[in-house]
């Protein structure tokens, strides 16, 4: 067993090895998860949650990159949490995105993990609230998600992040398929990457006119910008940075982003219970009190709904 209270202060100290250790207890569900996070509570609240999704292909791995490359340019540190497909083989997260971001695998300031979805829908692995927790408490400023594309699940992000970003890119029919996906909604900035390639200023432009489709703002409202990059590059990205600046500072003005992080705090609070609440319900499989409610069912004698009541109470009181 680790001593965890030894953990969390490495982490502090910018140790990755301690920062990896805490985040795989976060991922295995460790008995000593309650005393993590117990331990990580105090420590959290500073880092500024960005999350980048869209569709595969778009670039997001060499978007994050660049991202990290301007933060780190202002001298502040940076997590990066790369949500992954689960690997068929082994459930682990399948490394492409490290790879593409090995330029800065050395820098003591950037911490990059990967994290399997394993199965999870939403794009996001179910520990990666805690993951956040982890690495804004070990002294991340900026902490950038990159999620899996998977369409229309993808919105879970907005739940997540402080800001979320949309990629798209030219030429392959981005600008309808965000709409059928719902990610036009969830953008608070829309980059369009692979700016070179012909067909970058009619996706723009495309996404603007949708963008002005939806619900009417008033004039202290946000309106998500559109920035064009070519991440690779590194063209536009400091304008991105700018934008997501703006955005952050335009959310503080209006209490928006507490506001969100209270919303996210909830959102995991009842994750978490609504779990704890399945474990037990699994443990009475076999129990008596779930049969006989199953066969007062069977016979007539109770209607589901109120032998669900009849069962949470039973859990709840017990």
């Amino acid at each position: 067993m680790q001593d965890v209270s030894s953990l969390v202060a490495q982490a502090r100290e910018g140790r990755p090895r301690a920062v990896a250790r805490l985040i795989s207890l976060v991922e295995g569900a460790s008995p000593q998860l309650r005393e993590v996070m117990a331990a990580l509570a105090p420590l959290t609240g500073g880092a500024y949650v960005v999350g980048l999704t869209g569709s595969p292909g778009v670039g997001k791995s060499t978007c994050t990159s660049a991202l990290v490359t301007a933060y780190r340019r202002q001298g502040r540190r940076v997590g990066v949490l790369a949500v992954d497909p689960s690997s068929p083989f082994s459930g682990g997260a399948l490394l492409g995105d490290r790879v593409r971001m090995s330029e800065h695998a050395s820098d003591p300031g950037v911490y990059i993990r990967s994290m399997a979805t394993r199965g999870h829908l939403g794009g996001l692995a179910w520990a990666a609230p805690q993951a956040v927790r982890v690495l804004d408490a070990a002294g991340c400023d900026v902490i950038l998600v990159e999620t899996v594309g998977v369409g229309q699940s993808e919105v879970e992000i907005a739940s997540q992040a402080d800001t979320s970003v949309v990629l798209l890119a030219p030429g392959m029919g981005d600008g309808i398929q965000a709409a059928k996906a719902g990610i036009l909604e969830i953008g608070d900035v829309y980059v369009v990457n692979k700016a070179d390639r012909d067909g970058a200023d009619a996706t723009a432009r495309e996404l603007n006119h949708m963008l002005g489709l939806g619900e009417a703002r008033g004039p202290g409202d946000w309106r998500p910008p559109i920035v064009k990059t070519v991440a690779a590059r590194g063209e536009g990205v400091d304008e991105t940075v700018e934008a997501l600046e703006k955005h952050r500072a335009w959310m503080e003005e209006r209490g928006v982003l507490a506001e969100r992080r209270r919303a996210r705090a909830a959102r995991e609070v009842e994750t978490i219970a609504v779990t704890a609440l399945r474990e037990r319900i699994g443990d009475l499989r076999g129990d008596r009190r779930l049969s006989a409610l199953a066969e007062r069912i069977v016979a007539g004698g109770l209607d589901p709904y109120r032998a669900a009541d009849e069962l949470v109470s039973g859990l709840t009181e017990g």
